[in-house]
C-alpha cells in the first residue's frame, strides 16, 4: 500500500498575500503588515509552492509599512511646525 500524496504547504505564502492586500485596501493598523512580512519572508524558505504569493505578499506589506511610516512622519513633522509656528509667532 502506498501513503496518500500531500498537497504542498502554502499557508504562509497565502496568508502573507492576504495581509498585503487588506493592508493596502482597508488600511490596517500598523501591525498587520509587520505580521504579514513576517509571514512572506517565513513562507520564501519554508513552502517552495507558494513563492510568488510570498513574494507579492513581501512587496504588497513594505508598501503598505511605506506608506505608515510616510504618513507618521508627516504627522511628526506637522506637529514640530505648529509648536515652531506657535512659538515664533510672537505671542
Amino acid at each position: 500500500m502506498t501513503a496518500p500524496a500531500t498537497a504542498p504547504r502554502t499557508g504562509l505564502g497565502t496568508a502573507s498575500l492576504v495581509l498585503g492586500i487588506c493592508s493596502l485596501l482597508a488600511g490596517w493598523t500598523f501591525f498587520a503588515p509587520v505580521v504579514g512580512l513576517c509571514l512572506g519572508i517565513a513562507s520564501r524558505s519554508r513552502e517552495p509552492m507558494a513563492r510568488g504569493r510570498a513574494g507579492w505578499g513581501i512587496l504588497l506589506n513594505l508598501v503598505a509599512l511605506a506608506v505608515w511610516i510616510l504618513l507618521v512622519a508627516l504627522l511628526v513633522a506637522g506637529g514640530v511646525f505648529a509648536v515652531w509656528q506657535g512659538a515664533t509667532s510672537g505671542r
